[in-house]
């Protein structure tokens, strides 16, 4: 971070107050109620949205172990049914909605809120926090290739002369997909909605023209088939219910999309859209395999009528990508959030559009997911084997979920125990069982996403170990500002040279490093000094009126103090500009800032294991050059070098 590499987590967590003038909910989405929820149905609700394409498909081959009798079909449908009532419609659009941290979701904003309320941050939430972002960068690299190759595999129905050319017009899809991410998506997302909400008008008229095929498929509406199905079955229902929760993947997509559409909109396309359209889905798939039975091979696709069978596949494949598109770039604001917060070395990061913010890229996150994601293509090469590595990563992500609720319930929110027990412990249940079905999976391909994690969480530890590591070395013998100071008012051997120096550092009590080298290899010191400490705070948005803090140190050095929410970007010259409007007086063009950039030595006797030595310094090889990161003009920096050894 400052000095040329990165905060530590302990840092970039810091609690701080939460001031009223903060955006709320639905601030960051502008618009109309219409636009916003239309833009919700294209963007929150794509990856739920096509879980139609293969989830009952699954389901019945999972349920079919010893023949599938009607029995069967009704509770599978039913256990699909309530698993969305219970798990999207309760838990996310009721309940977990509720827990915005200034108008912003996702898994990052709950850990935020957490620490808020505990007022300390705990070895245990870095740690849950950890395994949630791995978890769902795992899914970003799983989601992309299921739901393209579900979609393209409908083109066999249309001619079995096409099943040779399912992967490689996936590949090309995907390929191209990840291609175009890099000038955005502003100019095609008007499309997203509009074309989504075709899909799903399409799902429901679908389901309702199948529906009298058999009415007794409505049986599955109430839950005592679901129960009976589990009771009847016993542990052999865990094979089943590991793709009963194919119905509910991408269901983390309504709270991590909460800042760019707000509460209401999300909650309105889900109750009066999304969730009718998938359940007429299910219910028609389910009428359609009570009087044919042979449908259970692809039950979604042979609901078409043989002349709507090609048009359908064409929106289903456009519904794939737009669903692949929103897993994508959710994957760019978790990773984009967890450099923010410390977890991750610098990357760079790109903006797509002029208007909106949240449109960015990352090359190398873009790089590593396409190529996971084509790997997963050609290795399992079939939506249906793919399906047993889909799942997991999304139930562990929802278990930590439901565990970081329960502590803003309780510590934040100053609920009643027994209330939050009698609300989220049966949720917490059902989610462990589902954990459980999806661990049954591992053999089969679950391993992959637990593969990702594990390489995603290793590379966090190593990062915020190696930091904390990294700054207990540069204490060592560090002079501390204030006797810096005073040294320099009692010596007269330094010429001092008109203009700014600014100099970055991530600990403001410890003379920077880059102040240091000027002033013994370049023997000057400038008229004024600015040492900037920049930090980001558990809320995702900093007003301006909170943006920096300024204490004169002497009639040379002042400090300022900047904080940026971890949604923001670091811009270290506009932040600047305020304290101009404070009365800190300086001119940009007469102002040199200078920067430490460290490289790093293994050591045998001291620091970290050799292997995370290692891993460590490739990392911060990897990270994005400090000049661009804290939007720094380049003609107005000298970089000075400083080896550390670890």
């Amino acid at each position: 971070m400052p000095q040329g590499e990165g905060q530590t987590a302990g840092e970039a967590l810091s609690a701080a107050q939460t001031p009223s003038d903060l955006p709320t909910p639905g601030q960051h989405g502008t618009g109309s109620l219409v636009a916003l929820t239309m833009g919700a149905i294209g963007v929150v609700y794509g990856d739920i949205g096509t879980s139609p394409l293969y989830a009952m498909r699954e389901s019945l081959h999972a349920a079919s172990y010893d023949g599938l009798s009607p029995a069967d079909v009704i509770g599978v449908i039913s256990l699909l049914i309530w698993t969305i009532i219970l798990i999207v419609t309760f838990k996310y659009v009721v309940l977990i909605l509720r827990a915005d941290n200034r108008g912003e979701g996702g898994t990052l904003s709950l850990v935020a809120l957490v620490q808020q309320a505990l007022e300390k941050r705990p070895v245990w939430l870095l740690g849950l926090g950890m395994v949630g972002i791995s978890l769902f960068f795992g899914d970003a690299m799983i989601t992309p290739a299921m739901s393209v190759l579900s979609a393209v595999e409908g083109m066999s129905l249309v001619t079995p002369a096409f099943t040779p050319y399912v992967v490689p017009i996936t590949l090309a899809i995907i390929a191209g997909l990840f291609v175009v991410q890099r000038w955005g998506t502003g100019a095609v997302s008007a499309f997203f909605g509009p074309v989504m909400a075709a899909w799903f008008l399409t799902m429901g008229v679908l389901g309702i023209m199948h529906l009298s095929d058999d009415l007794t498929i409505l049986r599955a509406l109430n839950p005592a088939y679901a129960a009976g199905f589990v009771v009847a079955n016993g542990l052999a229902s865990l094979v089943a219910l590991g793709s009963v929760f194919l119905a509910v993947t991408g269901a983390e997509a309504l709270y991590a999309d909460l800042g760019h559409f707000g509460r209401r909109p999300i909650r309105l396309a889900w109750v009066f859209f999304v969730w009718p359209a998938l359940t007429l889905s299910y219910l028609g798939q389910g009428a359609l395999v009570l009087s044919h039975p042979e449908a259970a091979e692809n039950p979604f696709f042979l609901m078409a009528p043989p002349w709507a069978l090609l048009p359908i596949v064409i929106l289903a494949t456009m519904a794939t990508v737009i669903a692949s598109q929103a897993v994508i770039s959710g994957a760019f604001s978790m990773v984009k959030q967890a450099v923010r917060m410390g977890l991750l070395p610098r990357l760079e990061i790109l903006h797509t559009s002029e208007s909106q913010e949240g449109q960015i890229y990352l090359p190398k996150v873009n790089a590593i997911l396409a190529t996971g994601v084509i790997i997963l293509v050609l290795v399992f090469a079939s939506s249906s084997n793919l399906a047993a590595a889909y799942g997991i990563a999304v139930t562990g992500d929802m278990v930590i979920t439901t565990i970081l609720a329960s502590f803003v319930f309780l510590r934040a929110w100053k609920w009643h125990p027994a209330l939050v027990a009698a609300i989220l412990v049966p949720i917490f249940a059902i989610e462990i069982i589902f954990l459980g079905a999806n661990i049954l999976k591992i053999p089969d391909g679950g391993w992959v996403p637990i593969l990702m994690s594990s390489v995603m969480i290793l590379l966090m530890y190593t990062w915020v170990r190696g930091t904390r590591h990294v700054q207990a070395q540069a204490r060592r013998g560090a002079t501390t500002i204030e006797a810096l100071i005073e040294m320099l008012a009692k010596s007269s051997r330094l010429k001092e040279v008109p203009g700014t120096a600014v100099f970055l550092t991530s600990d403001p009590d410890i003379a920077p490093a880059a102040l240091m080298h000027n002033i013994k290899h370049n023997h000057v010191l400038h008229e004024r000094n600015i040492i900037v400490c920049v930090s980001v705070a558990t809320r995702p948005f900093m007003p301006d009126g909170d943006r920096i803090k300024i204490a004169k140190l002497s009639d040379r050095f002042t400090r300022i103090d900047m904080c940026f929410g971890y949604m923001e970007e670091t811009n270290v010259p506009k932040a600047l500009a305020l304290a101009r409007k404070q009365g800190e007086k300086f001119d940009i063009m007469s102002t040199s800032f200078f920067l430490n950039r460290r490289t790093f030595r293994t050591s045998k006797t001291q620091g970290l294991p050799t292997w995370q030595e290692s891993l460590f310094i490739t990392m911060t090889k990897s990270a994005a050059n400090a000049t661009d990161f804290y939007r720094i003009p380049t003609n107005r920096v000298i970089e000075l070098g400083q080896q550390i050894i670890i």
